[in-house]
């Protein structure tokens, strides 16, 4: 009986190592197509509106009131629709909606210089 016994476990491991090294094959066949996956995926989170970034943070107090004017001023007619603060592109980030309904974004260096603006 215990013949019988051992000859299953040796013909167990036999059957699982196989199945294993087929998995682990089949797993080191396809690295190419797996790092495929990996820059579709992250492609896809860029297209996400970078969805991993931190939340936007408006800017309060004193320097929204002088992102605001500095905005308003150099675009010459508008209404402040939205803000942030340590933008990707400057420091602050100050979305004005145009007479015409257009909307502006206009960057501010730390001492509320305008540096860019973009058009959505």
């Amino acid at each position: 009986m215990n013949k019988k016994i051992l000859s299953m476990l040796v013909l167990g491991l036999l059957l699982g190592g196989g199945a294993v090294g087929a998995f682990q094959a089949a797993a080191q066949s396809s690295p190419v197509n797996a790092g495929q996956a990996l820059i579709e995926d992250s492609q896809d989170d860029k297209d996400d509106n970078d969805r991993f970034e931190k939340p936007d943070t408006p800017i309060t107090g004193i320097a929204l009131e002088k992102a605001s004017v500095a905005a308003l001023n150099y675009l010459g007619q508008g209404k402040v629709t939205e803000t942030e603060i340590e933008d990707e592109e400057s420091y602050y980030e100050v979305e004005v909606t145009l007479d015409n309904g257009h909307e502006v974004d206009v960057q501010l260096d730390e001492s509320f210089n305008v540096v860019g603006t973009d058009t959505d």
